[in-house]
């Protein structure tokens, strides 16, 4: 039999955070030794983090870290909200937002076989997904190295997140630049200006609201030249919306954004993350779930 005792099977939960019986039965198979024992769990927890890899992480969180003249979004998707609010899964954000800022990958699948601990980011991920008992997941992230300044802001502890960079920065600009942060966060612009729109976007937006003009009695019969000059008119409708520097300012929208800015700096770029957007969340039916689970048991 394995010799070895009850304090063991602690310091070996204590060392990999498994469950009990997964130590017990990990230092079993290893016949006590410590070291194999916890490589076991390793390669049994990986093989378990495996099985999770097709549940969906839609909850999760955005976080921002700014280390000289270094910026980084990031987003980071688990299963459950309780879990994203934890020490453990701020730890991994924590740790994953360093080595970007340190390595700078190109990508997730880059950032993935980036040095962290005693593997790579990948291992630390799959062990997670192992200790925490859910999906955890990179889902992206944007670099800046910029030229001028970075703001980032975050929203409601991660559901959604900011960073923008600004040039030629003077005077007291520091209150406004975190204003338009918010702004960002707040009015969700994807363009910076109008003519960064581009120009297959303006042709859908213009033939969208010219097939709607038709279908007033009022504009049908006019000839198209006629429609596609009102709708040059009311583009600035779109812009206001979509684009930052032509919305109305949040905090007091008699002003365009571009007017708050005034002198104190140009905004050279933004990037915007909305925790799990896009990302189809599975709604589960509590009873249907228990009766599938009362099936299975009585296979």
């Amino acid at each position: 039999m394995a010799a070895f005792t009850a304090k063991d099977v602690m310091a070996l939960r204590e060392k990999s955070g498994a469950g009990m019986l997964d130590c017990k039965k990990a230092l079993t198979d290893a016949d006590g030794d410590m070291e194999k024992a916890a490589d076991l769990l390793r390669e049994r927890g990986i093989a378990k983090a495996i099985k999770k890899e097709s549940r969906v992480a839609a909850e999760g969180c955005v976080a921002a870290y700014v280390e000289g003249g270094t910026g980084v979004l990031l987003e980071i998707n688990c299963e459950s909200d309780f879990v994203s609010r934890g020490e453990k899964f701020h730890a991994i954000l924590d740790q994953v937002g360093k080595v970007i800022i340190d390595c700078k990958p190109a990508d997730v699948d880059a950032l993935l076989a980036c040095p962290l601990g005693e593997g790579t980011v990948k291992d630390v991920i799959q062990n997670a997904t192992f200790t925490i008992g859910e999906k955890v997941s990179i889902r992206r992230f944007t670099v800046y190295e910029a030229e001028g300044e970075i703001e980032t802001y975050i929203h409601m502890g991660g559901k959604s997140g900011v960073m923008v960079e600004a040039t030629g920065c003077s005077g007291d600009y520091k209150e406004t630049l975190h204003d338009i942060a918010l702004q960002i966060a707040a009015s969700r612009p994807s363009y910076l200006a109008p003519e960064d729109v581009p120009a297959d976007v303006l042709a859908k937006e213009k033939a969208i609201q010219i097939a709607q003009m038709k279908e007033d009695p009022k504009m049908a019969n006019k000839p198209e030249a006629v429609l596609e000059k009102i709708v040059s008119g009311k583009m600035g409708k779109f812009y206001s919306d979509n684009c930052l520097l032509e919305q109305a300012f949040v905090k007091d929208d008699s002003q365009k954004v571009k007017q708050v800015i005034g002198k104190k700096f140009a905004v050279k770029r933004f990037v915007r993350y909305e925790m799990g957007e896009g990302i189809e969340k599975k709604v589960t039916n509590l009873e249907d779930e228990i009766a599938q689970q009362v099936a299975s048991a009585k296979k």
